[in-house]
């Protein structure tokens, strides 16, 4: 019983008992699909999970790293109040695009801003903006950023923020230290840089499901 093909249909299972049909997701998902973008969304019940963890976060202010097509950030936006906000960061300028288009689907477009490059460069001009003091933060980039990406958003956190990093597992090689894959060892390097970390309390937690084994971590911040 313990296979990906196991794996997959209990997914699928508790999507189909625990997450009510949402053509809005629908509609993102099959426009993603349309525009070429990598089949890369975190699956139904991780976004619902997002969306639970920063609603008993309270999150009024969310930063998002990686957008895609905006799939996770509609989860995350609707977890936001009447007066919340979500900034998310994207690299490319087209999945950007095809993401406001499905954000103003959804009708979450006055919700979320979308910034667009590289996401090291733009960390530093979000307090400018007006974005800071952030309740949680999702980071789903490129991988080799990052403990940069954590550092940066530590910057932008307060007592209490809940900060998630998702894929960090990536079918056990992170546990290879030799393994020249740029995605791996910065997973890595996010591990060396949080581990006793005087500022951040931080867990990691394995998962199986319709994306294979992998795993997020879950830290917040002192």
């Amino acid at each position: 019983m313990n296979s990906p093909k196991t794996w997959h249909e209990f997914d699928q299972y508790t999507t189909d008992k625990l997450i009510s049909y949402d053509p809005v997701l629908e509609n993102v998902l099959q426009t993603n699909a349309e525009e070429g973008l990598p089949s890369i969304d975190v699956s139904p019940v991780k976004g619902k999970m997002l969306h639970m963890i920063a609603s008993l976060a309270k999150a009024k202010n969310i930063l998002e790293v990686g957008t895609l097509g905006g799939y996770s950030t509609i989860w995350l936006a609707r977890a936001l109040p009447d007066d919340g906000q979500l900034v998310s960061l994207e690299y490319s300028a087209k999945h950007a695009e095809v993401a406001k288009r499905n954000l103003k689907k959804a009708k979450l477009d006055d919700k979320v801003e979308i910034l667009i490059g590289a996401a090291i460069e733009t960390f530093p001009q979000l307090p400018e903006k007006g974005f800071h003091d952030f309740d949680f933060v999702f980071i789903d980039a490129d991988k080799q950023n990052n403990s940069r990406y954590v550092e940066e958003a530590l910057k932008l956190s307060h007592p209490g923020t809940c900060i998630v990093v998702d894929n960090v597992v990536r079918n056990g090689t992170v546990l290879d230290s030799d393994l020249e894959d740029e995605s791996v060892q910065g997973i890595r390097q996010m591990f060396d840089y949080l581990s006793d970390h005087p500022k951040i309390e931080s867990t990691a937690i394995q998962t199986v499901g319709s994306k294979g084994y992998d795993g997020f971590l879950l830290a917040i911040v002192k």
